[in-house]
């Protein structure tokens, strides 16, 4: 009887298995697209104090003509900006190696050669292409030749401009903030000064944007700037906390270009003075008051320095020396800062600290503790003096580092920018079954499962009839 049963399921199973086979042949088909591959490319952001680097990632369909760029992982380079090694050029491309080899482990290694790698120097290489053209010019020469032993499309390491700094970092807020928002922002009308204006166009939309890029005026050559003015006027630092006192090399004071105007006749590049900090802040607003000058404008507006600029308008994201300085009086300090008022007042307090007080405010951090006086009045100076910020138009800046888990900067706009010059993919196309029909194939594929076992039970049953006769 065992055989009699068994003869009898290829019929069944064949039955509905053409069952099944009629019914596919009757479902509809449409192309399904598939999920776009990945595409990565690797910017390095080489500033004056330091090197990052910045992995991006967009699929690789694109949307009207721009990458959707998002920031897949970054790494700091050890030890200073590139610009530090015009001395020891090969070292400034081996301080590279580290973040490259974490480079290779973040991109899926069938994607590396088709990765853009670019490096971007920035202030500091701007610096020592002025006063050295034949040390910059190795330095990135050394940079070149450790970038081009990796795998990557490498596509170039470069100065840029202040104005292309600028524009890409209007480019990373707005993009961040997902509106398309160091001074840059977007005007209505042409600039009197067309080197202040820049057109671009990113996801079908064409932009005129404002940028000017005042050279010496980043965080680390105001430093220099007012510690030569603190020598020269003083003998001592009324922005650093009284307690405080150091040991200052005139080479180092009087090496940058931004100190030139300053430079005694004669000196000796190897003394060093003693300098202390007399914890005033009305004689150190005034040694920061002398970095700006308003006495002529050509226009018929301006910044600072005799520098067009349109009324500031719009949303500000303030971010790196600024993002770090207001910061520090908001979270060590605990000082209010959400207007031009506060902000003039935590300046105040942060210079009035001795360097005993600031210490205990916040223990085991050293770095830069003594400088936060002259940053937060510099960057209060700047804001409200030179940029022409009111408490209503502050009320539009933001302080920020990073924005939907990327760093805020120019390095993820010039990303952008680049993926215009980067061929999108044709998307991927599968056969695929429509939702419903796949349904109704599932629901008539199990009734003729059930139907065949139905019958199979019955052919069991007769066959088991004979035998009880």
């Amino acid at each position: 009887m065992a055989g009699k049963v068994l003869s009898l399921l290829p019929p069944l199973l064949l039955a509905a298995a053409g069952l099944a086979g009629l019914l596919l042949l009757c479902v509809s088909t449409r192309d399904v697209r598939e999920p776009p591959a990945l595409k990565y490319g690797i910017v390095l952001d080489a500033g004056s104090s330091h090197t990052s680097m910045f992995v991006y990632k967009w699929p690789a369909d694109k949307e009207n003509d721009t990458g959707i760029v998002g920031q897949h992982s970054s790494c700091d380079v050890p030890g200073g900006g590139i610009s530090s090694y015009a001395d020891n050029p090969p070292g400034a491309g081996q301080s590279l190696v580290e973040c490259l080899e974490q480079a290779l482990r973040d991109v899926p290694k069938e994607r590396h050669a088709g990765t853009p790698l670019y490096l971007g120097a920035t202030a500091g290489m701007r610096l020592l292409n002025l006063t050295n053209p034949e040390a910059s010019a190795s330095v990135l020469a050394a940079v070149t030749h450790t970038l081009t032993q990796y795998p990557f499309d490498f596509r170039g390491a470069r100065i840029l401009s202040g104005q292309d700094e600028g524009v890409f970092g209007w480019v990373t807020a707005n993009y961040l903030l997902e509106n398309f928002i160091k001074i840059t922002f977007e005007t209505t009308g042409p600039a009197e000064d067309s080197a202040n204006e820049v057109q671009l166009r990113l996801y079908g939309q064409s932009y005129r944007v404002y940028t000017h890029s005042f050279l010496c005026y980043g965080r680390d050559q105001v430093l220099w700037r007012l510690l030569a003015s603190a020598l020269q006027t003083h003998g001592f630092h009324p922005c650093w906390p009284r307690g405080f006192s150091t040991q200052v090399l005139l080479g180092d004071v009087y090496q940058s270009p931004c100190t030139e105007a300053q430079r005694p006749g004669a000196f000796n590049s190897s003394t060093r003075v003693s300098l202390s900090g007399s914890s005033d802040p009305h004689l150190c607003r005034d040694l920061v008051s002398g970095l700006f000058s308003f006495s002529s404008c050509p226009f018929s507006r301006c910044s600072f320095n005799g520098v067009f600029q349109p009324p500031v308008a719009g949303n500000f994201i303030a971010f790196s020396a600024f993002f770090y300085t207001v910061d520090f009086l908001r979270t060590s300090m605990g000082l209010p800062v959400a207007t031009l008022q506060q902000l003039e007042a935590a300046s105040v307090n942060v210079c009035n600290q001795t360097w005993a007080q600031l210490q205990a405010r916040v223990p085991g951090q050293r770095a830069h503790l003594a400088d936060y006086c002259a940053g937060a009045m510099f960057v209060q100076q700047l804001l409200s003096r030179g940029y022409g910020f009111n408490e209503r138009t502050f009320g539009s800046v933001t302080f920020q580092k990073q924005a939907a888990d990327t760093a805020v900067g120019w390095a993820l706009g010039y990303m952008l920018n680049l993926t215009n010059l980067i061929p999108a993919d044709p998307p991927g196309l599968r056969k695929g079954t429509d939702f419903s029909s796949w349904v109704v194939l599932l629901l008539i594929f199990a009734s003729a499962l059930l139907a065949s076992l139905v019958l199979l039970l019955r052919q069991v049953h007769s066959a088991k009839l004979p035998s009880t006769i």
